[in-house]
């Protein structure tokens, strides 16, 4: 999927536009993870994957032939720039958000494991010559669909 410009003024304002919306999709994922409300940021995914594809693919479509967009007036190649900069600074701090989000959830994850660990060696019995067996080691569950 592509972008389909007439010239450069008209790639330069569909870009910006491309570059907005997915500013302002980016954020909103990014306050539902600040919110811890990682539920939230689902009701938009499938666009943002659609927009964020189409915006890699036509960022590295300039990249590679800066002609492209050079013809644009002045000012709405600074607009582009702008946009540009705006999404950076939500992509950073969905980023800041996400491993927020990612540190909660493995330290939730370890304490489970945890407290799995200790309920499992706690009343092991006796083994042989009335000694108490030795605890047995944490393990993972693996889930097979063809078991």
């Amino acid at each position: 999927m592509a972008l389909a410009a007439t010239d450069a003024d008209d790639r330069v304002g569909q870009l910006i536009m491309l570059t907005e919306r997915l500013t302002e999709l980016v954020a909103l994922e990014a306050l539902a993870f600040e919110q811890r409300r990682p539920q939230d940021a689902a009701v938009h995914i499938e666009e943002t994957s659609k927009l964020a594809n189409l915006y890699r693919h036509e960022s590295a479509r300039v990249r590679a032939d800066p002609s492209m967009v050079a013809s644009a007036p002045q000012a709405q190649r600074t607009r582009l720039i702008r946009a540009t900069e705006a999404f950076d600074s939500v992509l950073a701090r969905q980023g800041r958000a996400l491993e927020a989000a990612r540190t909660i959830t493995e330290g939730l994850v370890r304490a489970i494991a945890d407290e799995v660990a200790a309920q499992r060696n706690t009343g092991t019995g006796y083994g042989a010559g009335a000694m108490p067996s030795a605890p047995g080691s944490a393990t993972s569950i693996t889930l097979n669909k063809r078991a």
